[in-house]
């Protein structure tokens, strides 16, 4: 069957867009063949700094013949439907209709439309320009005289030329008659840039890959990811090196070249005094370049691995030499930042803090501070942790986010304040505490184990969280532009990962309090919301969201620990004969209530009377002496947090409650039985929700 080529080649993408962006051409083209009625076999996208290529295989040559039958109007129908259906049919006159008799609807007209099958070319030819000129880059441009024109071309370099060919492996392809923005698509395309800047001619994919091979472009970004990984690792180890590998990193600057070359530059040895997070951090960010460790070792070694887009006649000496010079300059900022911050203490730098805004609802970063660190201060006691040690740990970490070195490499606070608090002989958990305040940042990051770093992390988080809640800056949908999701995400792992007791109603209004005549948060509400965060982070491992409902519906839970534990016990009830019969025992009890309330206009909520039960049916009876005997029990596991107890308790009920359904007539004719008969029922909801909300759980 034949295959799809399509290239759209520009001036270079950023290494950032060019995956999605290819994802996106392979969606966008395949999802409007589809909605055309064309299956394919199999597509693949790829992407280099030029260029963005699909291959589609097995495409048909010719769509499908389509016969739809369109039911009109009754025959004698006004002739404005008449008209409308003949329009809608394609038709001229009522000749080319058929009448159709219904024996319920009597006589009506009927159209048979019949389309025979479209070329593939045509429908490409159409599809393609509307995709190119819809292209959803992130950020576009237009280009040239025509940019002066409404509705001219937006992409996201000026676009050079397209490839578009269609047809059997057999033959030769066709191009496809696509225009855009004066740029029709042919056969040709180029190779790279320096290394191979002539012409190739292209039909299909097969000659398309190897030609641009040829031409010093290996057009699959994984491909050059493992050129670039594979030769890196070789170059480090012929010199007795380490790489230290980046995945963030290699995706970058595999997004940078189309032939990649590996070299290795140097720098002076001298430059290892250096805190090696920011040598790293200033060969990254400012270069593109990987570290090496020594051979063996986790220091640092004076050597670095660049990607180059060239092979040079020299060897790569002179490209070697230009990124030595660059990193040797960046490397020596990052030493004059590293000794200017020494010379300055960490709390002598608050001050500076009293200056910039945290949020214009909110005070400033000082303002800030001094909350996170009383509440810390607070919490310490309840996470294990020594409370001056916690106030003093809060107290100074976001003091590195006014230092030289944090300034110009922002993803290092935290870390060079650990640094900077070491040095000055701050206590071991405080130091740790700096650093890992901040986490964790998602679900795979790592939690803190120190005690002081907890409490640091929970009174920053909590503050966090307290504060846009007071403010009424909650997320809405997919916009969350304080990362207070993730915030919820960190109080939640670091209570679960840790095994903490903490009520969280409490501690909200601990971090209200410092926020001294703003108005407070509504705690009830910022406890749903983290809710919603714990059902999203516990269904990720398995847990069932109704469950987590049914336990939160309960009142006064704000201990997360013991709502998870109350969840993972329900659900093991729940997966047993024993709990599902109980359940299916309680919705059949909770639906007669409902009724009966609804009808007499009353709650069955009182106690049932022990006498009247015990004059009823045996099964009644048994019934009423088991509720009893089962909250009680149940009550009591729940007191000193044995929920798997409780269950156990509740699952005595299975037996008496299926045998009170299948003997009793809960609407006796004798009024007074039948109230108590509710009554009962209504126990067995009360005796159930000892444990959880059973009218949240569903099935």
């Amino acid at each position: 069957m034949p295959d799809l080529l399509l290239e759209l080649r520009s001036e270079e993408i950023p290494a950032r867009m060019q995956r999605r962006a290819a994802e996106d051409l392979k969606k966008l083209v395949t999802d409007a063949l589809v909605a055309c009625g064309f299956l394919y076999e199999g597509a693949r996208a790829f992407s280099t700094p030029r260029r963005l290529a699909l291959h589609i295989a097995g495409l048909p040559a010719r769509g499908e013949a389509v016969r739809e039958e369109r039911r009109g109007p009754r025959v004698g129908a006004p002739e404005a439907a008449v008209q409308g259906f003949l329009k809608g049919a394609g038709l001229t006159s009522l000749d080319q209709a058929t009448t159709v008799t219904d024996p319920k609807k009597g006589e009506f007209y009927l159209a048979v439309i019949e389309r025979p099958g479209r070329e593939t070319l045509d429908v490409l030819a159409e599809l393609l320009p509307e995709i190119v000129k819809s292209f959803p880059w992130p950020k576009s441009m237009r280009w040239g005289a025509a940019s002066a024109e409404p509705g001219s071309l937006r992409w996201v370099r000026p676009l050079q030329s397209i490839v578009a060919t269609f047809g059997p492996e057999t033959e030769t392809p066709e191009v496809v008659p696509v225009s855009v923005a004066g740029i029709a698509a042919g056969t040709v395309t180029y190779g790279h840039r320096f290394l191979a800047p002539e012409a190739i001619e292209v039909r299909r994919f097969d000659d398309y890959i190897q030609a641009l091979e040829r031409a010093k472009v290996i057009l699959d970004a994984d491909r050059r990811k493992d050129v670039i990984l594979h030769d890196a690792r070789d170059l480090a180890f012929a010199r007795g090196l380490d790489l230290v590998e980046d995945e963030g990193l290699l995706e970058e600057v595999s997004g940078l070249v189309e032939w990649p070359v590996v070299l290795m530059g140097s720098f002076d040895e001298s430059f290892l005094d250096i805190p090696a997070e920011a040598i790293r951090a200033t060969i990254r960010a400012n270069q593109k370049c990987f570290v090496l460790r020594k051979g063996g070792s986790e220091d640092l070694a004076p050597a670095f691995i660049l990607v180059s887009n060239l092979v040079a006649t020299d060897g790569g000496q002179a490209i070697t030499a230009g990124n030595e010079r660059v990193v040797r300059a960046r490397l020596s900022d990052a030493k004059f930042f590293w000794e200017t911050d020494k010379a300055t203490r960490l709390e002598d730098r608050l001050p500076k803090l009293d200056a910039i805004v945290f949020h214009e609802k909110l005070g400033t970063q000082g303002e800030r501070i001094a909350r996170i660190a009383a509440l810390a201060k607070d919490l310490a006691l309840r996470v294990g942790a020594d409370p001056e040690l916690a106030e003093r740990a809060a107290s100074l970490a976001k003091a590195d986010l006014v230092t030289e070195m944090v300034g110009e490499f922002p993803e290092l606070q935290g870390l060079m304040g650990r640094k900077y608090a070491a040095l000055q002989g701050e206590h071991d958990s405080v130091c740790a505490a700096i650093e890992e305040h901040y986490k964790p940042l998602g679900p795979s990051d790592r939690v803190p184990t120190d005690p002081v770093s907890i409490a640091v992390a929970l009174a920053d988080k909590l503050d966090t969280l307290a504060g846009f809640w007071a403010i009424d800056e909650k997320p809405t949908g997919s916009k969350d532009p304080f990362a207070l999701r993730r915030a919820a995400l960190g109080v939640i792992r670091l209570i679960l990962d840790r095994g903490l007791r903490l009520r969280l109603l409490e501690q909200v209004g601990a971090a209200d309090r410092g926020l001294a005549g703003r108005a407070g948060a509504d705690a009830r509400d910022l406890l749903g919301f983290l809710a919603d965060r714990l059902k999203v982070y516990l269904r990720d491992q398995g847990a069932r969201h109704d469950l987590i409902d049914a336990v939160f519906a309960l009142p006064g839970q704000d201990d997360l620990l013991m709502v998870v534990r109350r969840v993972e016990a329900l659900g093991q009830f729940l997966d047993t004969e024993d709990g599902k019969n109980l359940l299916a025992g309680y919705k059949r009890a909770a639906n007669i209530l409902r009724i009966e309330e609804k009808k007499d206009g009353r709650a069955y909520d009182s106690a049932p009377d022990a006498a009247l039960a015990t004059a009823g049916e045996p099964a009644e009876r048994a019934l009423a002496e088991a509720l009893a005997k089962a909250r009680e029990t149940a009550s009591a596991a729940v007191a000193r947090e044995d929920f798997a107890g409780a269950m156990q308790a509740l699952s005595t009920l299975r037996a008496p409650v299926d045998a009170f359904f299948q003997d009793v007539t809960v609407n006796a004719p004798d009024l007074k039985l039948r109230e108590n008969r509710l009554a009962l029922l209504n126990a067995l909801r009360a005796a159930t929700r000892e444990v959880a909300e059973f009218a949240k759980i569903e099935g």
